[in-house]
């Protein structure tokens, strides 16, 4: 899952980024409006941060901006903590709302429900065919009750397909969502991934549709 954050203040920007890849996350990020606005129209992210106190562009105006045209999910990230902002805040179009300062974890569970939200699924559990488990809170992935270990990237594309279970998913689309702006793009990094998860989670739970992408197909779990 890709995410964008756009903070001002470089300490609290560094330190987010680091705690989001550490996670497993692809992250981009901005220092200032109009640079945040311009990557959050120009990609396809899961969540985006965005504090409210920004130079160039004030996160309000980010938002609005980004309304117009993208459904992106939006955590707004600011100091202010009167219920007139908070009201002004999901009014205008964000998702979720956190006070600075703000528990790392708190912060994460945040995004995993955002997450799953956009991809209309309210339970944390992920259940696929073979007994195959996503457990989106954890990050982890077990078959038939037994733990299964992926890497980072190969848990990220199977989030993602599981999230879109039923659909066809391009090659492009899993590009987006997994890499970051400071990634080189590898012409068959996703194909040497998801021969990785079917190696370990059985080559019938990802289907291939040529020329279109992969897909985890509806049916029994």
């Amino acid at each position: 899952m890709r995410i964008l954050v756009v903070e001002d203040e470089p300490r609290l920007l560094h330190n987010l980024t680091r705690a989001l890849r550490e996670e497993g996350y692809a992250v981009d990020n901005a220092s200032d409006g109009r640079e945040g606005l311009r990557k959050a129209q120009d990609a396809d992210y899961n969540v985006i941060l965005l504090d409210v106190m920004l130079p160039g562009l004030e996160g309000w105006e980010v938002l609005s901006e980004l309304r117009r045209s993208k459904p992106t999910p939006v955590l707004m990230l600011t100091a202010r903590d009167t219920t007139k902002d908070r009201i002004r805040g999901l009014d205008s179009g964000a998702d979720d709302y956190l006070v600075k300062p703000f528990d790392l974890s708190e912060l994460m569970a945040r995004i995993r429900a955002l997450i799953r939200r956009a991809a209309g699924s309210g339970s944390p559990i992920l259940e696929l065919p073979g007994l195959v488990r996503v457990d989106t809170r954890s990050r982890t992935v077990t078959r038939q009750e037994q733990t299964v270990l992926l890497t980072a990237r190969e848990y990220a594309i199977l989030e993602y397909l599981a999230l879109h279970r039923g659909e066809v998913v391009s090659r492009t689309a899993l590009y987006e969502h997994i890499l970051d702006e400071t990634d080189d793009t590898l012409s068959n990094l996703v194909d040497v991934h998801v021969f990785g998860i079917r190696k370990k989670l059985g080559h019938d739970l990802i289907v291939t549709r040529r020329g279109q992408g992969y897909c985890i197909p509806e049916g029994e779990s």
